[in-house]
Order: structure tokens, then C-alpha cells, then sequence
């Protein structure tokens, strides 16, 4: 799994972000998750049983506890209160991005490079906006798709700048379904032999 890439001691950014309010709810919010060593995936308002609020978020190894998004939502609610983004009741719900989720960082191409993505771009790209396909090449640019399906005369693999993203996320597949389990699993492991030192730590100094 890929570790969080930082920029000047800051967390790695976001290269697709909300616009409008949802860039209100998440400029207001990402500070918050920061601070407990969680990073924002997404915010978004919906009309879903009557208005709900979603984040989703992870933290920096990939993995989202059911605990993690209780303790999120306790203290995110807190400071949405006090500056009043939405102007109406909401559910707030707080979750992971799920296995088929939202690809809105680099190190997320970069982590399922290999696997199937659909994405829309801002501008045509050899005279598409919408494209599916394996992603086969990452760099800090952009990254290369093999597609899917292609139409006459079309190249079957195009590369796709990172600046033009508008939306893309991973399409759920059973190796990806395979693979975001064994990453889960293995980040989990890595935390709770980290656990495990930090409490043999605590235990010597106590003794001394």
C-alpha cells in the first residue's frame, strides 16, 4: 500500500476537489481530519433522505474503522454547527470510500495501477471526455490508460494529464475486490505490530 505522499510537510493534496458548497463544507472539515491523521476523500451534499451530508475519508495507510467514522463524525459535527455551511437540516454520514471508490490523488493511480478506472476529463482528450480502461502508467503528470473498448482509429492506450480530471473512480472487479482485501489486511497487521512496540516502549520506560 502506498504511504501518503507529502509536500513540504503537508499532506499530500487533492488533484479533484467539490466546487460550491461542497468546497465550503470540505475547506471547513479537512482541518479537522488532518488533525486526528485522517485525509478527506470527498464531501458532498445529496437530496438522499431528505438532505445528507457524506464524507468519506481514510486514513493515511488506507484503512476506515467503523470506529474511525464515529469518532469523525463527533468531531466534525462540532465545528459544521458552528459555521453553518448548509442552511437546512442534514444527516451527516461519515464513511469509508469503499473498495469501488473515488480516485482523487495521485498515490491513489498509483496504488491501483492495474486495475480498471472510469473517469471524466474537463476538456476533450483525442475527442473524448469519457473514457474507461486499465491503468497501465503513473508519473506525477498524468497517467496512461489501456482502454477497454475502442472505437476506428483510435489508439488503444491514451495518456490522461492529471490537470484535466473532473471525476474518476475505481470499477469494481473481482481482482480488485482481491487485492483491496490483502491491502486492508496488510495495513491492518502493519498497525498492530506498530501497536505492539509502541506498548512494549511504554512498558521499559515504566519499569526504569
Amino acid at each position: 500500500m502506498s504511504e501518503q505522499i507529502t509536500t513540504d510537510d503537508k499532506p499530500e493534496p487533492r488533484i479533484i476537489v467539490e466546487t460550491g458548497i461542497d468546497r465550503r463544507i470540505a475547506d471547513i472539515i479537512e482541518p479537522v481530519l488532518v488533525s486526528m491523521d485522517f485525509r478527506l476523500v470527498r464531501a458532498r451534499l445529496m437530496n438522499q433522505n431528505g438532505v445528507t451530508l457524506q464524507v468519506m475519508a481514510e486514513r493515511n495507510d488506507g484503512t476506515m474503522t467503523v470506529q474511525d467514522c464515529e469518532a469523525l463524525s463527533m468531531a466534525i459535527s462540532p465545528v459544521l454547527d458552528v459555521e453553518e455551511p448548509v442552511d437546512k437540516a442534514y444527516h451527516l454520514e461519515v464513511s469509508s470510500p469503499g473498495i469501488d471508490r473515488p480516485m482523487v490523488r495521485i498515490s491513489d493511480f498509483e496504488r491501483w495501477k492495474g486495475h480498471i478506472v472510469k473517469f471524466e476529463t474537463s476538456i476533450l482528450v483525442e475527442n473524448r471526455k469519457r473514457f474507461r480502461g486499465k491503468i497501465v502508467a503513473v508519473d506525477t503528470a498524468g497517467f496512461t490508460i489501456e482502454r477497454e473498448q475502442m472505437a476506428y482509429g483510435e489508439e488503444p492506450t491514451v495518456a490522461i494529464p492529471f490537470n484535466v480530471l473532473a471525476d474518476a473512480k475505481l470499477i469494481l472487479t473481482d481482482d480488485l475486490i482481491r487485492d483491496a482485501l490483502r491491502a486492508d489486511k496488510l495495513a491492518r497487521n502493519a498497525a498492530a505490530n506498530q501497536n505492539e512496540k509502541d506498548e512494549d516502549i511504554s512498558e521499559d520506560t515504566s519499569s526504569d
